[in-house]
């Protein structure tokens, strides 16, 4: 279980006089529980991949915090990590090591011995449908390919919690439908705890059983697809997008944004 509480971050943008403070995050709260999948979804620039960043011990929050399974990122990030999956916007593969020299070599960074991380590699392979790109180079790798690797090392110590930002990027439908059969294994046969941003209304009202909607660096609404739909007014059959747009922006005149 991922528990965030009142996350606040700023930013000092630019030098000199010209710079300014970015308040990134003014108050992220939510609950993302075991068997579930959680989603934050936002415009680009709402608070998303900070949070998450703050999650993966990457960055501190100017206050609040983050508790994987009870522990205290902030105070304990290497006991939180160890609990933990993450898979970053910037994928961040070894382009000259094979798929599986990447897996193994992040099992070994999280402890596990030689042959436990080439076995592991094996069963993320066959989870994955990845056999065939082992034992390949990332170089050139398509961005399908990419993410499945990715992916495996992100599970390679068999985590409990699931992180992904932004994780269907560049990605193509094949791919994209790929990854969400993924998850729902994960949740359904493993029970994980899974976090994902998006920006695609689509993605998170098919595969997420709890959505956080984030807007302007805050928590504004979060409950099921159909709860939010309630909380717009909208009834159970109505457009996924007209409930964000109100629930995100509920101050802003009919017409005055394009839909994200």
């Amino acid at each position: 279980m991922i528990e965030v509480t009142g996350l606040r971050r700023q930013f000092r943008q630019g030098r000199g006089s010209g710079a300014r403070t970015v308040q990134a995050l003014q108050g992220v709260d939510f609950v993302a529980r075991d068997g579930c999948i959680t989603g934050l979804l936002g415009p680009n620039g709402a608070g998303k991949t900070t949070t998450l960043r703050i999650a993966a011990a990457l960055i501190e929050p100017d206050a609040g915090a983050v508790r994987v399974d009870g522990i205290d990122v902030q105070a304990q990030p290497t006991l939180a990590l160890a609990r933990m999956g993450v898979l970053s916007d910037a994928r961040g593969l070894y382009p000259r090591l094979t798929a599986r020299e990447n897996i193994v070599y992040y099992g070994r960074l999280h402890g596990l011995t030689t042959a436990a991380a080439r076995a592991r590699a094996g069963t993320l392979a066959r989870m994955l449908d990845m056999q065939p790109l082992l034992d390949r180079r990332t170089e050139g790798f398509s961005q399908g390919e990419r993410m499945k690797t990715a992916l495996a090392r992100a599970l390679v110590h068999d985590p409990a919690n699931i992180v992904l930002d932004e994780p269907t990027n560049g990605l193509d439908v094949l791919a994209t439908r790929s990854l969400r059969e993924t998850l729902r294994r994960l949740r359904d046969d493993e029970g994980k705890c899974i976090v994902f941003s998006s920006h695609i209304m689509q993605e998170v009202e098919r595969l997420c059983d709890h959505v956080v909607v984030v807007s302007h660096g805050r928590t504004v609404a979060q409950g099921t697809v159909a709860a939010l739909k309630a909380q717009a007014g909208l009834p159970a059959d109505g457009d996924f997008e007209d409930t964000f747009v109100q629930l995100a922006f509920p101050a802003e005149p009919h017409g005055s944004r394009s839909p994200p």
